[in-house]
């Protein structure tokens, strides 16, 4: 199965800085692909990204969950599970 989580961020955004430390920390299956919302707005209003940080996970290129704004460390375990 292809697993993936779309990283929706941009430069100027400080939760978005936040939330990536905090991923990093966290082992998971899923592959996390980066996309800056100023340098791909196609993508971004493709997905319907209306505020970042923004989470959204893919199985098999299909949507199965979406989350916005910083969550916390345990969150984002169960989340990423």
């Amino acid at each position: 199965m292809n697993k993936k989580v779309l990283r929706f961020t941009a430069s100027w955004c400080q939760p978005c800085k936040m939330l990536a430390r905090t991923l990093e920390g966290i082992p998971t299956d899923y592959s996390i692909e980066v996309i800056d919302i100023d340098e791909n707005q196609e993508l971004s209003i493709q997905y319907g990204v209306r505020g970042v940080p923004t989470l959204v996970m893919l199985e098999n290129d299909v949507e199965t969950k979406r989350i916005v704004g910083m969550q916390t460390e345990g969150f984002l375990k169960e989340w990423l599970a």
